[in-house]
């Protein structure tokens, strides 16, 4: 059965979670990431890896699948969804010892040759309202049709122009040890079995069990913050990319900063046998503090 285009528009209830210190730390151990900013309690409050919104978004992702427009799916048809492009902006840091509240909005809804795409706009603010972070989620389901006329009610960001940026060749080694999927799952508290189970990672037509896509782009943060930004992930303001091969555990990634216009990278990561598994990636930071 196919996505009802009345989903365009609907919201889900707002999902609020208290982060602590334990879970930031446990985030970037898992991922291998020991800046001090993340790990060393006696410097403050543990600040959050740029990429634990992911954390915060998971639930809410989850019950986004049970607005209206999503009941014609089947189960097998759900199945089929993947996580094709992330653009997450970052406001301001999250921070141990903060409530934060995140809630999602489906922004649009069209026909593509591979199913359907679906954009969803996820919004995180404090305990004071602010907003923290906004992602744009692109979901593509393979081999699902449309029921009614596609719609947008907001279209996402553009991504920045790196059209005419710097040429940039620096590249970084990214091992991934066997099991780090388990462990992410575990430290993000991102469930899904095609990371953690290999039967029903098979039965779903893999391999074997894969790397988050998430987790594949953490691990590629971590490098690009310690190299472009002296450490500092306060700093990074735009993440974003597309997620384009699977990643199988052990592996060896390398991620190549492939250009700079001002304050925004291009940059992309592949596999062991040279396969693009982000591509179009891209990174924005604040300047320097003293700048």
């Amino acid at each position: 059965m196919p996505f009802n285009s009345r989903m365009v528009g609907e919201r889900t209830r707002e999902y609020s979670q208290t982060v602590d210190g334990r879970w930031l730390m446990d985030f970037a151990a898992g991922i291998g990431d020991t800046n001090s900013r993340h790990l060393d309690t006696t410097q403050g409050p543990v600040l959050a890896h740029p990429m634990f919104p992911v954390c915060l978004e998971w639930p809410v992702i989850l019950r986004s699948r049970e607005l209206p427009g999503h009941e014609t799916l089947s189960p097998q048809e759900s199945a089929r969804g993947v996580h094709a492009a992330h653009d997450l902006h970052i406001h301001q840091p999250i921070v141990a010892g903060e409530s934060y509240t995140t809630q999602a909005q489906i922004t649009s809804l069209s026909a593509i040759r591979p199913g359907a795409a679906k954009v969803t706009r996820l919004d995180t603010r404090n305990s004071r309202g602010e907003l923290v972070c906004q992602t744009w989620h692109l979901n593509i389901s393979r081999g699902v049709a449309i029921e009614g006329e596609p719609g947008e009610i907001e279209p996402p960001p553009a991504p920045p122009d790196l059209s005419g940026a710097e040429p940039q060749e620096r590249a970084f080694q990214i091992p991934v040890v066997e099991g780090l999927s388990k462990t992410y799952t575990e430290t993000a508290r991102i469930f899904s079995a095609i990371h953690s189970d290999p039967e029903y990672a098979k039965a779903a037509g893999l391999p074997d069990i894969i790397l988050h896509g998430t987790a594949t782009l953490a691990l590629g943060v971590t490098e690009l913050v310690n190299a472009l930004a002296d450490g500092d992930p306060v700093r990074v303001e735009r993440i974003g990319g597309r997620f384009s091969g699977i990643v199988l555990m052990p592996n060896d990634l390398t991620l190549e900063v492939t250009s700079r216009a001002d304050s925004t990278y291009g940059f992309r990561i592949l596999d062991r046998d040279g396969a693009e598994v982000f591509t179009a990636g891209y990174i924005t930071f604040k300047p320097e503090p003293h700048a």
